[in-house]
């Protein structure tokens, strides 16, 4: 069947929420969400699941796909310590959801599914080879390779973040917490400032941007992509960190190299739902 003509569930599991959402060809039609608690039992926390992917199900649904900030085996359909839900050690989600759905169901990492959604339906349509970005609480990366997705062994690949970076990682400087550790406050926070001109978080966004340069440039020597997708909250500021992080990139040692690279904004709603979906795709 075209994926066109398919009706799937797409399932994203976030820090604070569940979030679903019945998806016919490229439109979200219907979502429904519950919130996450960190002290929720296993059966709770599944119950809150079913409950949400209950709210868009319907004859119609012919598969279920699921983003999840964790290690996932794909192949067995287990997830293991999910990040924000301490009760998910090592759950057989993929049985769990076929034997209550009766459809098949897919599972990925939450920053693997980003870069499947803009594959199937966003920015990254036009490349062969690409990476993208979800600058949110962390630095989540996903990994096209000959318009294929690469997971890696447990779906682990693209994990730019942990690598070594100043004293400390990456992550720590080009997610959230780099604002809350250095300004105080959150990007959210900033971002409002910085579009009343405020100086101190228009120098926040250009610090920011000179840190996710370096990770891009980490980026561009381990895989040399056509075009780097960027989406995530932080990614709607954008227009007051992109000078910087160009900046940063003309330390880059082969420029010739960026001739023919791009690096794109998404402009995906639902971007998160889309891309569990694209799992079943």
């Amino acid at each position: 069947m075209e994926k066109e003509n398919r009706t799937v569930v797409g399932v994203d599991i976030g820090g604070t929420k569940i979030k679903s959402g019945r998806v016919m060809g490229t439109k979200v039609e219907q979502t429904g969400y519950s919130m996450v608690v960190k002290t929720d039992p296993l059966e709770n926390s599944l119950s809150k699941l079913y409950d949400t992917i209950e709210e868009v199900m319907t004859e119609s649904v012919t598969a279920i796909g699921v983003g999840v900030p964790a290690v996932v085996d794909k192949d067995s359909g287990v997830v293991f310590d999910v990040q924000n839900i301490p009760s998910w050690k090592t759950v057989p989600l993929k049985q769990l959801l076929e034997d209550r759905f009766n459809v098949p169901a897919f599972l990925n990492n939450d920053a693997n599914c980003f870069a499947l959604g803009e594959k199937h339906f966003g920015k990254a349509r036009h490349y062969a080879n690409c990476v993208a970005l979800s600058l949110g609480t962390g630095l989540g990366m996903g990994i096209i390779i000959e318009n294929k997705l690469y997971s890696g062994v447990l779906c682990g690949a693209g994990e730019v973040g942990m690598l070594s970076y100043k004293d400390g990682i990456l992550e720590e400087y080009t997610g959230s917490f780099f604002f809350e550790k250095v300004y105080g406050t959150s990007a959210k926070t900033l971002y409002g400032r910085a579009l009343k001109n405020d100086a101190q978080a228009l120098a926040a966004f250009a610090e920011y941007g000179v840190h996710l340069g370096e990770a891009i440039k980490n980026i561009l020597y381990l895989f040399a992509p056509e075009a780097i997708i960027l989406g995530g909250s932080i990614s709607r500021a954008h227009p007051f960190f992109t000078s910087a992080m160009d900046g940063a990139l003309k330390t880059f040692a082969y420029q010739k190299q960026l001739e023919n690279f791009k690096i794109e904004i998404s402009d995906l709603v639902d971007t998160p739902i889309l891309g569990a979906a694209a799992l079943c795709l």
